[in-house]
């Protein structure tokens, strides 16, 4: 039996004004215990949702849920107990220090007050935060806000974690650091369930990955067993100039045996193809032939993202769920 488990969730958004949504529709999970699960989807497709049923924030109109064998429905106080919860959002008081942020969120757990001043003291070193420990958290940069508010979802120690886009709006390098936090928290036991619009997320902290697309599981696998479902390899050339995108495009339409994928700046082009080696040759004759002048030109494995696209035919993009309710049935 796996850790944290769902089976056949749910759940049914009614918008005003709008048609109805099944953002859960027969969701099934399975995360083992001390193993990361990424769960990936389009925009809409009901990560936020699946969240929001295991953290016992809303009801699901049927199906099942347990961490740990214990019903998230059933016993919602007993699953409280046991998560830590980060959000989109930093949620943290910005007139409180750091510690004092983690000490409040320590004594409304009920933590003696010596108990939860040392454990802010230890979160606070853990997060690498011990000279802006004393600082009002509104002069925190973002990437500070988010490690504060990380460290807020593990002030009770808890065995399961759920990262709802984590680092959402980070910068590079804050990115990383929060990647080196939660591969380090995982390594001691913790179980995350991690939802992310960041497939290089995906691909350097999941053990597994669920792809989900209208509220159910379309595949799931480790990373390089959902790159093996499209097979081939993946041809990308970068042009000098965007200006000669619309004369090579025609060739890798051509060669691919997917959708090229553009760059937001036009000059980066890539295709999935069968066979790398004679679809590279191919394309380097088209291109001079168009007499296009390149930057670079290589041939790789597929990404998550060729994954991404070829299994949902969308690009990954931000859930936007937060913005609807659930029907009256489902809501808490």
């Amino acid at each position: 039996m796996a850790f944290l488990e769902a089976h056949d969730l749910h759940v049914t958004y009614r918008p005003r004004k709008a048609p109805v949504v099944r953002a859960l529709d027969g969701l099934d999970l399975a995360v083992p215990s001390g193993t990361v699960l990424g769960l990936l989807g389009p925009n809409g497709a009901g990560k936020t949702t699946a969240v929001k049923v295991l953290t016992t924030l809303i009801r699901p109109e049927s199906g099942t849920a347990t961490i740990d064998g214990v019903d998230v429905v059933r016993e919602p106080d007993r699953i409280r107990r046991m998560i830590g919860v980060s959000g989109q959002y930093a949620a943290v008081d910005e007139n409180l220090t750091a510690i004092e942020n983690l000490d409040m969120v320590g004594r409304l757990y009920h933590l003696a007050a010596r108990d939860s001043r040392r454990r802010a003291t230890d979160l606070v070193d853990l997060f690498d935060l011990t000279e802006a420990g004393n600082r009002p958290v509104k002069g925190f940069s973002g990437g500070m806000r988010r490690r504060i508010d990380l460290a807020c979802a593990l002030v009770v120690d808890p065995p399961v974690l759920f990262l709802d886009e984590p680092t959402t709006g980070l910068d590079p390098r804050s990115r990383l650091g929060l990647w080196d936090v939660i591969a380090h928290l995982v390594q001691g036991g913790t179980t995350v369930l991690l939802t992310t619009q960041y497939l290089e997320e995906a691909d350097r902290l999941a053990d597994y990955i669920a792809v989900i697309d209208h509220g159910r599981v379309i595949a799931r696998g480790t990373s390089d067993e959902l790159k093996s479902q499209i097979g081939g390899q993946r041809v990308h050339l970068t042009l000098v100039a965007p200006a000669g995108a619309d004369r090579v495009r025609p060739a890798l339409e051509r060669v691919g045996a997917g959708p090229v994928q553009v760059s937001p700046d036009g000059r980066t082009l890539g295709v999935t193809v069968a066979d790398g080696a004679s679809a590279l040759e191919e394309m380097l004759a088209e291109v001079r032939a168009a007499g296009v002048a390149l930057h670079d030109i290589g041939m790789e494995r597929p990404t998550l993202d060729d994954v991404f696209l070829g299994l949902t035919g969308h690009a990954s993009a931000p859930d936007e769920e937060s913005v609807l309710q659930p029907s009256g049935k489902g809501h808490r």
